[in-house]
């Protein structure tokens, strides 16, 4: 298809994207509360909800039913708490800070987050433009497109010449060469996430009318942005009425299906490769965006004084710095381990810990104190009461300078409440968590294990998981430096709505925190790409390219069965060397980790002194990591099929070592 066609189609997905939202608004249910507890309290009517006309949800369910009026009214006090107290009263004079970048800077900062900026530069060689764009998707590669459009349509805007016409970009003759297999031809795991995808929402329709547990399938193998191509032409087509599901505020089951090679999470990778892994994430989530009809623009936050301070409003690198100076291999601010182990101790039992308020005046002081005798250790956490460590943790995450969903992605984290599809949220999500820094991604990640544990304790504490989505929502989405709607009008389900973001990424933590698997094989392809680049400078340049495309097709179909394979062995200072593993269809990355301890065991130093004597092993953190070849370094799953894996990177190495810390 053409590139000008191709972008008509995108356009019409995207009007469709719009329409389809605007057609699939949400039903009010027999069990949904009136419209009056969804305002802000200043909007809010006097009169109350007859008690008849509530339907209290079970005990057992409770946590999946929609909010009560108590959590709505937690919601707007939290609110309230922001915008007026702790130095928010002024929220519209801290606005002035954070504005859209200029037209045409969104464009250029895009394309440089994406690895793409070579696309504008008139220095870089053809090869430096097309090693990133062999990898992408039909729909990725349109939604660069636009990108270097808008950006071209700036410069002409203000009679600036562009560095090269975006049609020059795609119609390379190198482009056109490269391109095919991943772009253009039609791929096979497309039409089989298909087919398996409509037999699976037949399936589960099925079961939806014979009263069985929702479920949903998560695919990975194939990019988001397609699947919501997908998603979008099936909507187009007549659905029969029976088999839609009625919303009802529950939370699905959603299962993933095994990779063969296993489930990769973002500690697996190298940080070469997670900033590829991040690349490729951006233009998958623009893409997304685009198809959706989602309008997302990026914030910029002007530069802040630090207060003097060391640990309330002081950036997060600027804590981990320090922190690592006492303890190397920490990846969270100490002060955030301290309090979220003190309310795991003390706190998650609780009645209402979260919306509890606790007291301003010992509040004050302890943040004083903390200040003061934190890194000196001379503080006791022993008076602290739990509703103020709550409200200090609370306090700590609204303080930080920047957002810790970040200026650049808030919006766009906000925006997913306006995502109709489960899945969809689930797959904006799982990109929106690759793409934040490290320090707000570990940072995040530690928050909401500690919600998910308050959310387990709901017998004890009567927090279910709408009351702990609603009362930490304006925490994280309600910034000083980036404007929100939550401050501006009483519009209905405003609470609701970014609750529910909250409550996704509370329940679906374990899911989000994966890289899926069209990522990894973006991301083996890439480093392909590049450990060819010597190739394209031969004379013989298209015969080089023929039979490099000649190679991927026989490697895509080997299944090489090497008898034996030499893994090496780097167990910190004390054990190095290598061993023998027999290699079969059924091995496992698990099998060869179990025959590396029994190799322990039997050797007659029990390894240097490390092994105990009831056979268990003082090296529990040992992975197998696969090194080299398409790839920087990546730790194994258990479940890993060795074959598999050695078919789909020949070129690796195996080595068994300790896991990093985190």
């Amino acid at each position: 298809m053409p590139w000008g066609r191709s972008g008509s189609a995108a356009a019409l997905l995207l009007l469709s994207g719009r329409a389809i939202g605007r057609a699939k608004a949400r039903n009010p249910s027999p069990t949904e509360m009136s419209a009056e507890p969804w305002s802000s309290p200043k909007d809010q009517v006097a009169a109350e909800v007859a008690p008849s006309a509530r339907t209290p949800p079970s005990q057992d369910h409770e946590q999946e039913q929609r909010p009560d009026k108590l959590c709505l009214d937690s919601f707007w006090s939290e609110v309230e708490t922001i915008t007026q107290g702790s130095g928010y009263a002024d929220l519209d004079s801290t606005r002035r800070d954070s504005k859209h970048s200029e037209e045409g800077e969104q464009e250029e900062q895009w394309l440089a987050d994406a690895g793409l900026s070579n696309l504008i530069s008139e220095d870089s060689e053809d090869v430096d433009k097309v090693l990133l764009l062999s990898t992408l998707t039909r729909a990725q590669a349109e939604a660069v497109q636009r990108r270097l459009d808008s950006y071209t349509l700036t410069l002409r805007k203000k009679n600036k010449p562009p560095p090269r016409d975006v049609r020059d970009i795609f119609n390379a003759p190198i482009t056109q060469t490269l391109l095919p297999e991943s772009q253009h031809s039609e791929d096979p795991a497309q039409h089989s996430m298909a087919c398996v995808g409509k037999t699976s929402l037949s399936a589960a329709a099925a079961e939806q009318q014979r009263g069985a547990p929702k479920e949903e399938i998560f695919f990975t193998d194939v990019a988001y942005c397609e699947q919501a191509v997908i998603f979008l032409k099936q909507a187009k087509l007549p659905q029969n009425g029976s088999q839609r599901r009625k919303e009802d505020g529950t939370l699905p089951r959603v299962i993933c299906p095994k990779c063969r090679l296993g489930v990769t999470r973002i500690q697996d990778l190298s940080h070469a490769d997670m900033k590829k892994v991040r690349q490729l994430a951006l233009i998958d989530m623009t893409a997304l965006c685009d198809l959706l009809g989602l309008e997302v623009k990026r914030h910029k936050t002007g530069k802040r004084k630090i207060p003097e301070s060391t640990l309330f409003g002081v950036p997060l690198s600027t804590l981990l710095e320090n922190d690592q100076k006492t303890k190397p291999h920490t990846s969270t601010p100490l002060f955030l381990q301290a309090i979220l182990s003190f309310l795991e101790r003390k706190g998650v039992d609780s009645e209402g810990i979260l919306r509890v308020p606790g007291s301003q005046a010992r509040i004050k002081l302890l943040q004083q104190n903390l200040e003061t005798g934190f890194y000196q250790g001379r503080f006791s956490w022993d008076d602290v009461s739990a509703n103020d460590a709550a409200a200090l943790l609370k306090k700590f995450i609204r303080e930080l300078p920047t957002p810790l969903l970040t200026a650049e992605y808030l919006n766009t984290f906000s925006a997913v409440r306006d995502i109709t599809d489960l899945k969809q949220k689930l797959h904006m999500l799982n990109l929106l968590i690759l793409l934040l820094p490290e320090p707000n991604r570990n940072t995040l990640k530690v928050l909401l294990e500690f919600l998910s544990k308050v959310v387990s304790r709901e017998k004890r504490n009567r927090m279910n998981l709408w009351a702990v989505a609603t009362i930490m929502a304006p925490n994280l989405f309600l910034h000083k430096a980036v404007p929100s709607r939550l401050t501006e009008g009483a519009e209905k389900g405003q609470a609701e709505k970014a609750a529910d973001v909250m409550r996704l990424l509370i329940k679906y933590q374990e899911l989000l925190w994966t890289i899926p698997n069209f990522l990894m094989s973006q991301v083996r392809k890439l480093n392909e790409n590049s450990n060819r680049r010597y190739q394209f400078y031969d004379r013989r340049f298209k015969n080089l390219l023929k039979k490099i495309h000649t190679d991927s097709k026989e490697k895509a179909g080997k299944n090489v069965l090497e008898s034996c394979r030499t893994v090496k062995i780097q167990v910190g200072d004390l054990m190095n060397g290598t061993m023998e593993f027999q290699l079969n269809v059924g091995s496992q990355a698990s099998d060869l980790l179990a025959q590396f301890q029994r190799q322990l065991l039997r050797s007659p130093d029990n390894g240097k002194g490390k092994m105990r004597r009831n056979g268990s092993t003082v090296h529990p953190d040992c992975a197998l990591f696969e090194v080299g070849g398409n790839i920087g370094e990546h730790c194994l799953d258990p479940e890993t099929h060795l074959l598999d894996l050695y078919n789909s990177n020949p070129g690796g190495e195996w080595v068994i070592k300790l896991r990093p810390r985190l």
